[in-house]
Protein backbone atom coordinates (compact mmCIF):
# COMPACT_ATOMS: atom_id res chain seq x y z
CA UNK A 1 0.00 0.00 0.00
CA UNK A 2 1.22 3.45 -0.78
CA UNK A 3 2.53 5.49 1.80
CA UNK A 4 -0.34 8.42 0.84
CA UNK A 5 -2.98 5.77 1.42
CA UNK A 6 -1.49 5.31 4.97
CA UNK A 7 -2.25 9.20 5.47
CA UNK A 8 -5.84 8.85 4.01
CA UNK A 9 -6.72 6.57 6.33
CA UNK A 10 -5.05 8.11 9.00
CA UNK A 11 -7.36 11.25 7.59
CA UNK A 12 -10.23 9.35 7.61
CA UNK A 13 -9.87 8.42 11.36
CA UNK A 14 -9.58 11.98 12.50
CA UNK A 15 -12.59 13.27 10.76
CA UNK A 16 -15.00 10.72 11.55
CA UNK A 17 -14.41 11.36 14.80
CA UNK A 18 -15.89 15.09 14.06
CA UNK A 19 -18.33 14.48 11.36
CA UNK A 20 -20.45 11.79 11.83
CA UNK A 21 -22.91 10.14 9.65
CA UNK A 22 -22.84 11.29 5.79
CA UNK A 23 -19.26 10.77 5.00
CA UNK A 24 -19.30 7.04 6.21
CA UNK A 25 -22.00 6.27 3.94
CA UNK A 26 -20.22 8.50 0.91
CA UNK A 27 -16.99 6.55 1.26
CA UNK A 28 -18.09 3.26 1.51
CA UNK A 29 -20.23 3.94 -1.83
CA UNK A 30 -17.51 5.54 -3.70
CA UNK A 31 -14.55 3.50 -1.64
CA UNK A 32 -14.82 -0.18 -1.57
CA UNK A 33 -11.28 -1.41 -0.23
CA UNK A 34 -12.23 1.17 2.91
CA UNK A 35 -15.20 -1.03 3.70
CA UNK A 36 -13.78 -2.83 6.28
CA UNK A 37 -11.86 -0.18 7.88
CA UNK A 38 -15.55 1.91 8.08
CA UNK A 39 -17.68 -1.36 9.28
CA UNK A 40 -15.06 -1.25 12.56
CA UNK A 41 -15.57 2.76 12.92
CA UNK A 42 -19.56 2.31 12.67
CA UNK A 43 -19.07 0.03 15.23
CA UNK A 44 -16.96 2.14 17.62
CA UNK A 45 -19.45 4.84 17.02
CA UNK A 46 -22.49 2.54 18.55
CA UNK A 47 -21.16 2.57 21.25
CA UNK A 48 -21.90 5.49 23.25
CA UNK A 49 -20.57 6.99 26.77
CA UNK A 50 -23.80 6.01 28.40
CA UNK A 51 -23.45 2.36 27.21
CA UNK A 52 -19.99 2.52 28.55
CA UNK A 53 -20.72 3.92 32.05
CA UNK A 54 -24.00 1.38 32.77
CA UNK A 55 -21.68 -1.75 31.39
CA UNK A 56 -18.86 0.09 34.27
CA UNK A 57 -21.03 0.39 36.93
CA UNK A 58 -22.61 -3.57 36.02
CA UNK A 59 -18.69 -4.88 35.92
CA UNK A 60 -18.33 -3.01 39.77
CA UNK A 61 -21.51 -4.05 41.25
CA UNK A 62 -20.79 -7.82 40.58
CA UNK A 63 -16.90 -7.57 40.80
CA UNK A 64 -17.48 -6.42 44.37
CA UNK A 65 -20.01 -8.56 45.12
CA UNK A 66 -18.45 -11.46 44.12
CA UNK A 67 -15.33 -10.07 46.78
CA UNK A 68 -13.02 -10.59 44.04
CA UNK A 69 -10.45 -7.45 43.46
CA UNK A 70 -8.80 -6.41 40.13
CA UNK A 71 -6.54 -8.86 40.29
CA UNK A 72 -8.61 -11.95 40.58
CA UNK A 73 -10.66 -10.57 37.92
CA UNK A 74 -7.66 -10.33 35.64
CA UNK A 75 -6.86 -13.97 35.60
CA UNK A 76 -10.49 -15.61 35.67
CA UNK A 77 -10.76 -13.13 32.39
CA UNK A 78 -7.23 -12.43 30.71
CA UNK A 79 -7.81 -8.93 30.39
CA UNK A 80 -5.39 -6.07 32.07
CA UNK A 81 -5.97 -4.90 35.50
CA UNK A 82 -5.68 -1.42 33.82
CA UNK A 83 -7.95 -1.91 31.28
CA UNK A 84 -10.64 -3.56 34.16
CA UNK A 85 -9.97 -0.34 35.40
CA UNK A 86 -10.74 1.94 32.09
CA UNK A 87 -13.92 -0.38 31.75
CA UNK A 88 -15.15 0.13 35.70
CA UNK A 89 -14.75 3.88 35.08
CA UNK A 90 -16.56 4.04 31.65
CA UNK A 91 -14.10 5.13 29.78
CA UNK A 92 -13.71 1.93 27.61
CA UNK A 93 -16.29 -0.45 26.29
CA UNK A 94 -14.73 -4.34 26.17
CA UNK A 95 -14.81 -6.22 22.39
CA UNK A 96 -17.27 -9.35 21.93
CA UNK A 97 -14.67 -12.10 23.42
CA UNK A 98 -13.49 -9.62 26.42
CA UNK A 99 -17.69 -9.60 27.18
CA UNK A 100 -17.90 -13.03 27.33
CA UNK A 101 -15.26 -13.48 29.42
CA UNK A 102 -16.49 -11.01 31.79
CA UNK A 103 -20.24 -12.56 31.78
CA UNK A 104 -18.83 -15.95 32.70
CA UNK A 105 -16.88 -14.27 35.41
CA UNK A 106 -18.85 -12.53 36.98
CA UNK A 107 -22.05 -14.64 37.05
CA UNK A 108 -24.59 -12.97 35.21
CA UNK A 109 -25.23 -12.90 30.92
CA UNK A 110 -23.60 -11.23 28.26
CA UNK A 111 -27.28 -10.01 27.08
CA UNK A 112 -27.67 -8.55 30.72
CA UNK A 113 -24.05 -7.48 30.90
CA UNK A 114 -24.48 -5.05 27.36
CA UNK A 115 -28.00 -3.86 27.97
CA UNK A 116 -29.45 -0.67 29.28
CA UNK A 117 -31.01 -2.51 32.51
CA UNK A 118 -29.39 -1.71 36.01
CA UNK A 119 -30.01 -3.09 39.07
CA UNK A 120 -32.47 -1.71 41.40
CA UNK A 121 -29.28 -0.58 43.68
CA UNK A 122 -28.18 1.88 40.85
CA UNK A 123 -31.77 2.23 39.35
CA UNK A 124 -31.94 6.54 39.86
CA UNK A 125 -28.91 6.73 38.60
CA UNK A 126 -29.60 5.12 35.57
CA UNK A 127 -32.70 7.38 35.09
CA UNK A 128 -29.98 10.37 35.80
CA UNK A 129 -27.98 9.30 33.16
CA UNK A 130 -30.71 8.77 30.77
CA UNK A 131 -31.98 12.48 30.76
CA UNK A 132 -31.85 14.72 28.99
CA UNK A 133 -30.69 17.03 31.78
CA UNK A 134 -27.82 15.46 32.74
CA UNK A 135 -26.49 14.90 29.26
CA UNK A 136 -27.02 18.85 29.02
CA UNK A 137 -25.27 20.10 31.59
CA UNK A 138 -22.03 22.09 31.26
CA UNK A 139 -19.76 19.99 32.73
CA UNK A 140 -16.92 20.67 31.00
CA UNK A 141 -17.04 24.24 31.47
CA UNK A 142 -16.06 23.08 34.76
CA UNK A 143 -13.80 20.75 34.11
CA UNK A 144 -15.98 17.69 34.87
CA UNK A 145 -16.45 14.76 33.41
CA UNK A 146 -19.85 12.64 33.64
CA UNK A 147 -17.43 9.58 34.52
CA UNK A 148 -16.08 11.45 37.62
CA UNK A 149 -19.62 12.10 38.91
CA UNK A 150 -20.49 8.48 37.74
CA UNK A 151 -17.83 7.36 40.22
CA UNK A 152 -18.08 9.56 42.91
CA UNK A 153 -21.59 7.72 43.26
CA UNK A 154 -20.58 4.12 42.58
CA UNK A 155 -18.45 4.38 46.01
CA UNK A 156 -21.67 4.55 47.86
CA UNK A 157 -24.68 3.82 45.62
CA UNK A 158 -27.39 3.76 48.47
CA UNK A 159 -26.21 7.07 49.90
CA UNK A 160 -25.84 8.97 47.04
CA UNK A 161 -28.84 7.61 45.31
CA UNK A 162 -30.87 9.31 48.52
CA UNK A 163 -29.37 12.13 48.30
CA UNK A 164 -29.75 12.14 44.40
CA UNK A 165 -33.68 11.43 44.97
CA UNK A 166 -34.33 13.60 47.77
CA UNK A 167 -33.20 16.67 45.03
CA UNK A 168 -35.24 15.58 42.59
CA UNK A 169 -38.08 15.50 45.52
CA UNK A 170 -37.14 19.08 46.44
CA UNK A 171 -36.80 20.41 43.09
CA UNK A 172 -40.40 18.79 42.60
CA UNK A 173 -41.75 20.50 45.97
CA UNK A 174 -40.33 23.79 44.54
CA UNK A 175 -41.57 23.53 41.15
CA UNK A 176 -37.47 23.55 39.90
CA UNK A 177 -37.52 23.12 36.02
CA UNK A 178 -34.42 22.37 33.59
CA UNK A 179 -34.14 25.91 33.01
CA UNK A 180 -33.58 26.63 36.70
CA UNK A 181 -30.77 24.93 36.68
CA UNK A 182 -29.44 25.54 33.44
CA UNK A 183 -29.73 29.87 34.75
CA UNK A 184 -27.72 28.84 37.64
CA UNK A 185 -25.13 26.78 36.06
CA UNK A 186 -24.94 29.88 33.89
CA UNK A 187 -24.29 31.84 37.16
CA UNK A 188 -21.86 29.40 38.62
CA UNK A 189 -19.53 29.69 35.28
CA UNK A 190 -20.10 33.60 35.10
CA UNK A 191 -18.52 33.74 38.96
CA UNK A 192 -16.11 31.08 38.53
CA UNK A 193 -14.48 33.49 35.50
CA UNK A 194 -15.17 36.47 37.39
CA UNK A 195 -17.94 37.69 34.94
CA UNK A 196 -14.85 38.74 32.61
CA UNK A 197 -14.52 36.79 29.18
CA UNK A 198 -11.33 38.20 27.48
CA UNK A 199 -12.21 35.92 24.36
CA UNK A 200 -15.06 37.43 23.59
CA UNK A 201 -13.64 41.08 24.85
CA UNK A 202 -10.76 39.85 21.88
CA UNK A 203 -13.51 39.63 19.45
CA UNK A 204 -15.30 42.39 20.85
CA UNK A 205 -12.33 44.54 20.25
CA UNK A 206 -11.68 43.07 16.46
CA UNK A 207 -15.21 43.46 15.29
CA UNK A 208 -14.92 47.53 16.70
CA UNK A 209 -12.16 48.29 14.64
CA UNK A 210 -13.06 46.71 11.78
CA UNK A 211 -16.29 48.21 11.41
CA UNK A 212 -14.90 51.75 12.56
CA UNK A 213 -17.27 51.66 15.71
CA UNK A 214 -16.63 54.42 18.59
CA UNK A 215 -14.63 53.32 21.50
CA UNK A 216 -15.30 56.50 23.67
CA UNK A 217 -18.74 57.21 23.64
CA UNK A 218 -22.29 55.89 22.46
CA UNK A 219 -22.37 53.72 19.49
CA UNK A 220 -25.28 54.93 17.08
CA UNK A 221 -28.50 53.15 16.60
CA UNK A 222 -28.25 53.78 12.29
CA UNK A 223 -24.59 52.15 12.47
CA UNK A 224 -25.67 49.14 14.07
CA UNK A 225 -28.85 48.86 12.09
CA UNK A 226 -26.61 49.52 8.92
CA UNK A 227 -24.06 47.01 9.87
CA UNK A 228 -26.81 44.31 11.06
CA UNK A 229 -28.31 44.58 7.57
CA UNK A 230 -25.27 45.25 5.01
CA UNK A 231 -22.84 42.36 6.68
CA UNK A 232 -25.23 39.75 7.87
CA UNK A 233 -28.03 40.42 5.42
CA UNK A 234 -30.22 40.54 8.28
CA UNK A 235 -33.78 42.62 7.85
CA UNK A 236 -35.06 44.69 10.50
CA UNK A 237 -38.40 45.42 11.09
CA UNK A 238 -38.69 48.51 13.37
CA UNK A 239 -41.99 48.06 14.42
CA UNK A 240 -42.46 44.25 14.00
CA UNK A 241 -44.37 43.43 17.19
CA UNK A 242 -47.12 46.01 17.37
CA UNK A 243 -50.06 44.16 15.90
CA UNK A 244 -49.67 41.55 18.69
CA UNK A 245 -50.73 43.00 22.18
CA UNK A 246 -49.56 39.68 23.76
CA UNK A 247 -45.99 40.83 23.28
CA UNK A 248 -45.97 43.96 24.46
CA UNK A 249 -43.25 43.10 26.89
CA UNK A 250 -41.31 41.16 24.20
CA UNK A 251 -38.81 43.44 23.65
CA UNK A 252 -37.96 40.96 20.04
CA UNK A 253 -38.23 37.91 17.63
CA UNK A 254 -35.97 36.20 15.18
CA UNK A 255 -37.06 34.60 12.10
CA UNK A 256 -34.10 32.87 11.50
CA UNK A 257 -36.02 31.11 7.99
CA UNK A 258 -36.17 34.81 6.46
CA UNK A 259 -32.84 36.33 8.54
CA UNK A 260 -35.92 39.04 10.05
CA UNK A 261 -35.50 40.60 13.60
CA UNK A 262 -38.65 41.98 14.67
CA UNK A 263 -38.39 44.83 17.17
CA UNK A 264 -40.70 46.31 19.49
CA UNK A 265 -41.64 49.97 18.47
CA UNK A 266 -41.95 50.89 21.94
CA UNK A 267 -38.50 50.66 22.87
CA UNK A 268 -35.92 53.79 23.41
CA UNK A 269 -33.28 54.04 21.32
CA UNK A 270 -31.09 52.29 24.14
CA UNK A 271 -32.94 49.67 24.53
CA UNK A 272 -33.26 49.10 20.74
CA UNK A 273 -29.03 49.54 20.24
CA UNK A 274 -28.52 46.82 22.50
CA UNK A 275 -31.01 44.23 20.33
CA UNK A 276 -29.17 44.82 17.62
CA UNK A 277 -25.66 44.74 18.96
CA UNK A 278 -26.74 41.62 20.37
CA UNK A 279 -27.85 40.28 16.77
CA UNK A 280 -24.52 41.38 15.87
CA UNK A 281 -23.38 39.24 18.58
CA UNK A 282 -25.16 35.66 17.56
CA UNK A 283 -23.67 36.15 13.95
CA UNK A 284 -20.26 37.68 14.82
CA UNK A 285 -19.19 34.38 17.49
CA UNK A 286 -21.04 31.99 15.17
CA UNK A 287 -24.06 31.13 17.70
CA UNK A 288 -26.24 28.86 16.37
CA UNK A 289 -28.12 27.28 18.88
CA UNK A 290 -29.95 30.32 20.62
CA UNK A 291 -33.11 31.73 21.63
CA UNK A 292 -35.58 33.47 19.10
CA UNK A 293 -37.46 35.88 21.43
CA UNK A 294 -35.49 38.01 23.85
CA UNK A 295 -37.57 36.69 26.95
CA UNK A 296 -37.15 33.26 27.49
CA UNK A 297 -40.39 31.65 27.23
CA UNK A 298 -39.33 27.63 26.98
CA UNK A 299 -35.43 26.68 27.13
CA UNK A 300 -34.48 23.81 25.00
CA UNK A 301 -30.94 23.45 26.31
CA UNK A 302 -28.05 25.10 28.38
CA UNK A 303 -26.26 26.04 25.06
CA UNK A 304 -29.05 28.29 24.32
CA UNK A 305 -28.89 29.51 27.39
CA UNK A 306 -24.93 29.93 27.36
CA UNK A 307 -24.91 31.39 23.74
CA UNK A 308 -27.62 33.62 24.39
CA UNK A 309 -25.19 35.06 26.93
CA UNK A 310 -22.21 35.18 24.81
CA UNK A 311 -24.05 37.26 22.49
CA UNK A 312 -25.43 39.56 25.36
CA UNK A 313 -21.81 40.35 26.85
CA UNK A 314 -20.04 40.90 23.35
CA UNK A 315 -23.29 43.33 22.36
CA UNK A 316 -22.05 44.67 26.01
CA UNK A 317 -18.44 44.64 24.75
CA UNK A 318 -19.22 46.46 21.69
CA UNK A 319 -21.20 49.43 23.29
CA UNK A 320 -19.21 50.48 26.07
CA UNK A 321 -15.31 50.13 24.91
CA UNK A 322 -13.57 48.68 28.24
CA UNK A 323 -10.69 50.73 28.23
CA UNK A 324 -12.28 54.11 27.86
CA UNK A 325 -15.09 52.62 30.98
CA UNK A 326 -12.46 51.93 33.17
CA UNK A 327 -10.76 55.37 32.50
CA UNK A 328 -14.10 56.97 33.13
CA UNK A 329 -14.67 54.97 36.54
CA UNK A 330 -11.46 55.18 37.70
CA UNK A 331 -12.05 59.28 37.59
CA UNK A 332 -15.45 58.78 38.80
CA UNK A 333 -14.23 56.33 42.05
CA UNK A 334 -11.81 58.95 42.94
CA UNK A 335 -14.03 61.50 43.79
CA UNK A 336 -13.90 62.31 47.36
CA UNK A 337 -17.73 62.65 47.52
CA UNK A 338 -20.87 60.79 46.17
CA UNK A 339 -22.11 62.47 42.70
CA UNK A 340 -25.12 60.53 41.38
CA UNK A 341 -25.23 63.27 38.39
CA UNK A 342 -21.36 61.91 37.68
CA UNK A 343 -23.20 58.73 37.25
CA UNK A 344 -25.74 59.74 35.21
CA UNK A 345 -23.52 61.77 32.70
CA UNK A 346 -21.34 58.10 32.32
CA UNK A 347 -24.86 56.76 31.05
CA UNK A 348 -25.83 59.53 28.89
CA UNK A 349 -22.07 59.77 27.70
CA UNK A 350 -22.34 55.99 26.60
CA UNK A 351 -26.04 55.79 25.53
CA UNK A 352 -26.94 52.84 27.56
CA UNK A 353 -29.49 51.77 29.18
CA UNK A 354 -29.11 51.03 32.97
CA UNK A 355 -28.76 47.19 32.46
CA UNK A 356 -26.05 47.38 30.12
CA UNK A 357 -24.03 50.28 31.92
CA UNK A 358 -24.19 48.15 34.60
CA UNK A 359 -23.17 44.65 33.08
CA UNK A 360 -20.40 46.49 32.00
CA UNK A 361 -18.93 47.13 35.49
CA UNK A 362 -17.63 43.41 35.00
CA UNK A 363 -13.97 45.09 34.29
CA UNK A 364 -13.88 46.27 37.94
CA UNK A 365 -12.57 42.99 39.05
CA UNK A 366 -9.82 43.14 36.64
CA UNK A 367 -9.20 46.73 36.11
CA UNK A 368 -9.58 47.42 40.10
CA UNK A 369 -9.25 44.58 41.79
CA UNK A 370 -12.45 44.72 43.43
CA UNK A 371 -13.27 40.87 43.18
CA UNK A 372 -16.08 41.08 46.40
CA UNK A 373 -19.05 42.40 43.95
CA UNK A 374 -22.77 41.44 44.08
CA UNK A 375 -25.30 42.39 41.37
CA UNK A 376 -29.24 42.52 41.66
CA UNK A 377 -32.01 43.66 39.76
CA UNK A 378 -34.75 44.01 41.15
CA UNK A 379 -38.56 44.22 39.68
CA UNK A 380 -41.26 46.24 41.47
CA UNK A 381 -44.84 44.93 40.89
CA UNK A 382 -47.16 48.09 41.09
CA UNK A 383 -50.03 46.51 40.86
CA UNK A 384 -49.23 43.94 43.54
CA UNK A 385 -46.53 46.07 45.20
CA UNK A 386 -44.06 43.09 45.63
CA UNK A 387 -40.17 42.81 44.71
CA UNK A 388 -38.62 40.67 43.31
CA UNK A 389 -35.09 39.74 42.29
CA UNK A 390 -35.15 38.55 38.44
CA UNK A 391 -31.14 38.64 38.01
CA UNK A 392 -28.15 38.14 40.51
CA UNK A 393 -24.09 37.53 40.24
CA UNK A 394 -21.50 37.28 42.82
CA UNK A 395 -18.04 37.42 42.16
CA UNK A 396 -15.61 35.73 44.98
CA UNK A 397 -18.39 34.62 47.40
CA UNK A 398 -21.78 34.15 47.99
CA UNK A 399 -22.44 37.71 49.42
CA UNK A 400 -25.53 38.50 51.79
CA UNK A 401 -27.66 40.36 49.38
CA UNK A 402 -29.39 37.20 47.45
CA UNK A 403 -32.57 36.51 45.80
CA UNK A 404 -34.83 33.75 47.75
CA UNK A 405 -37.15 31.63 45.78
CA UNK A 406 -39.53 30.87 49.54
CA UNK A 407 -41.82 33.72 48.80
CA UNK A 408 -40.46 36.38 51.91
CA UNK A 409 -40.72 40.08 51.52
CA UNK A 410 -36.88 41.03 50.60
CA UNK A 411 -35.86 43.94 53.23
CA UNK A 412 -37.06 47.48 52.12
CA UNK A 413 -34.11 49.13 53.70
CA UNK A 414 -31.94 47.71 50.73
CA UNK A 415 -31.22 50.77 48.50
CA UNK A 416 -32.89 49.40 45.41
CA UNK A 417 -36.19 49.18 47.03
CA UNK A 418 -35.67 52.75 48.35
CA UNK A 419 -34.83 53.65 45.02
CA UNK A 420 -38.22 52.17 43.84
CA UNK A 421 -39.88 53.54 46.40
CA UNK A 422 -39.18 57.29 45.14
CA UNK A 423 -39.23 56.08 41.81
CA UNK A 424 -43.07 55.67 42.33
CA UNK A 425 -43.77 59.51 43.26
CA UNK A 426 -41.77 60.50 39.96
CA UNK A 427 -43.61 61.12 36.45
CA UNK A 428 -42.30 59.67 32.76
CA UNK A 429 -41.07 56.73 31.20
CA UNK A 430 -37.42 58.24 31.03
CA UNK A 431 -37.15 58.73 34.49
CA UNK A 432 -33.73 57.52 35.97
CA UNK A 433 -32.95 58.08 39.78
CA UNK A 434 -29.69 56.90 40.92
CA UNK A 435 -28.26 56.62 45.27
CA UNK A 436 -25.52 55.24 47.19
CA UNK A 437 -25.53 54.05 50.47
CA UNK A 438 -23.50 51.69 52.90
CA UNK A 439 -25.57 48.61 54.07
CA UNK A 440 -24.40 46.48 57.29
CA UNK A 441 -25.98 43.31 57.41
CA UNK A 442 -27.34 41.69 60.79
CA UNK A 443 -25.89 38.41 61.20
CA UNK A 444 -22.17 38.58 59.84
CA UNK A 445 -21.44 42.44 59.92
CA UNK A 446 -20.49 42.76 55.96
CA UNK A 447 -20.52 46.11 55.32
CA UNK A 448 -20.66 47.11 51.19
CA UNK A 449 -20.96 49.77 49.50
CA UNK A 450 -23.81 49.66 47.29
CA UNK A 451 -25.05 51.90 44.20
CA UNK A 452 -28.12 51.73 42.07
CA UNK A 453 -29.77 52.92 39.70
CA UNK A 454 -34.06 52.70 39.46
CA UNK A 455 -36.50 53.79 36.18
CA UNK A 456 -39.79 52.54 34.68
CA UNK A 457 -39.71 49.16 33.23
CA UNK A 458 -40.53 50.36 29.82
CA UNK A 459 -42.10 48.76 28.06
CA UNK A 460 -43.37 46.51 30.39
CA UNK A 461 -46.24 48.02 32.02
CA UNK A 462 -46.64 48.48 35.53
CA UNK A 463 -43.45 47.36 36.51
CA UNK A 464 -40.32 49.77 38.16
CA UNK A 465 -36.68 48.15 37.51
CA UNK A 466 -33.32 48.66 40.38
CA UNK A 467 -30.12 47.72 39.04
CA UNK A 468 -27.83 47.35 42.27
CA UNK A 469 -23.84 47.41 42.25
CA UNK A 470 -22.13 45.99 46.19
CA UNK A 471 -18.42 45.59 46.55
CA UNK A 472 -17.29 44.88 49.92
CA UNK A 473 -16.33 47.50 52.23
CA UNK A 474 -12.86 46.59 52.98
CA UNK A 475 -9.57 48.22 53.18
CA UNK A 476 -8.91 47.32 49.52
CA UNK A 477 -11.98 49.06 48.04
CA UNK A 478 -11.43 52.57 50.61
CA UNK A 479 -8.26 52.97 48.60
CA UNK A 480 -10.26 52.41 45.11
CA UNK A 481 -13.56 54.35 45.95
CA UNK A 482 -12.86 57.69 47.57
CA UNK A 483 -15.75 58.67 48.52
CA UNK A 484 -17.04 55.40 50.36
CA UNK A 485 -16.94 57.86 53.82
CA UNK A 486 -18.90 61.03 52.26
CA UNK A 487 -21.12 62.01 54.89
CA UNK A 488 -24.06 61.85 52.24
CA UNK A 489 -23.73 58.06 51.97
CA UNK A 490 -26.47 57.09 54.47
CA UNK A 491 -25.33 54.38 56.57
CA UNK A 492 -28.18 51.50 57.18
CA UNK A 493 -28.48 48.17 58.55
CA UNK A 494 -29.88 45.84 56.27
CA UNK A 495 -30.79 41.76 56.33
CA UNK A 496 -32.04 39.79 53.56
CA UNK A 497 -35.77 39.45 54.60
CA UNK A 498 -38.79 40.93 56.84
CA UNK A 499 -39.67 37.49 58.13
CA UNK A 500 -35.44 36.57 58.59
CA UNK A 501 -35.24 39.79 60.49
CA UNK A 502 -35.34 40.26 64.42
CA UNK A 503 -34.61 43.82 64.50
CA UNK A 504 -37.32 45.52 66.50
CA UNK A 505 -39.25 48.75 65.41
CA UNK A 506 -37.96 48.96 61.81
CA UNK A 507 -40.51 51.26 60.28
CA UNK A 508 -40.06 49.75 56.71
CA UNK A 509 -40.74 46.17 57.55
CA UNK A 510 -43.00 44.29 55.02
CA UNK A 511 -44.25 41.33 57.01
CA UNK A 512 -43.70 40.27 60.59
CA UNK A 513 -40.73 38.23 62.08
CA UNK A 514 -42.61 34.98 61.85
CA UNK A 515 -38.85 32.93 60.81
CA UNK A 516 -37.93 34.33 63.94
CA UNK A 517 -40.58 33.83 65.78
CA UNK A 518 -40.19 29.80 65.07
CA UNK A 519 -36.64 29.70 65.47
CA UNK A 520 -36.86 31.07 68.99
CA UNK A 521 -40.00 29.10 69.99
CA UNK A 522 -37.88 26.09 68.63
CA UNK A 523 -34.89 27.28 71.16
CA UNK A 524 -37.17 27.37 73.98
CA UNK A 525 -38.63 23.90 73.73
CA UNK A 526 -34.82 22.27 73.40
CA UNK A 527 -33.77 24.25 76.35
CA UNK A 528 -37.22 22.54 78.44
CA UNK A 529 -36.79 19.06 76.71
CA UNK A 530 -33.01 19.45 77.89
CA UNK A 531 -34.55 20.41 81.38
CA UNK A 532 -36.98 17.45 82.11
CA UNK A 533 -34.49 14.82 80.36
CA UNK A 534 -31.94 15.59 82.80
CA UNK A 535 -29.34 17.15 80.03
CA UNK A 536 -29.30 20.50 81.06
CA UNK A 537 -29.20 22.15 84.28
CA UNK A 538 -32.22 24.08 85.53
CA UNK A 539 -32.18 28.00 85.24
Amino acid sequence: MKRNNYFFFFGVILLLKFKQGTLIFYLYDTHPHLQWIIVYLRSVMAVNQLQRIILGLKVRQFRQERGCNFDELSKQTGISISYLNEIEKGKKYPKTDNRHALANALGISESFLTSAELTKQFAPLGELLKSNFLRDLPLDLFGIEIQQIVEIIARDPDRVNAFISAILEISRAYSLREENFYFAALRAYQELRSNYFEEIEIEAERFVKENGLPTDGGVPYFKLANLLEKKYGCQIIHDGLSEYPELQGVRSVYNPGKKRLLLNGRLNDKQRAFQLAKELGFNALGLKERPLASTFLKVSSFEEVLNNYKAAYFAVAILINQESFATDVGHFFAQSTWQGDALLALIEKYQASPEVFFQRFNVVTKAFGLDKVFFLRFIHDLETDLFEIDKELHINRRHQPHATGINEHYCRRWLSPVLLRELQTKAGKDTLLAGAHRATFMNSGDEYLCMALAKPGYPTVNKHVSIMLGVLLDDHTKKIIRFWNDPTVVQTTVNITCERCPLENCQERAAEATVVQRREKRKKMQELIGILSGTMPSP
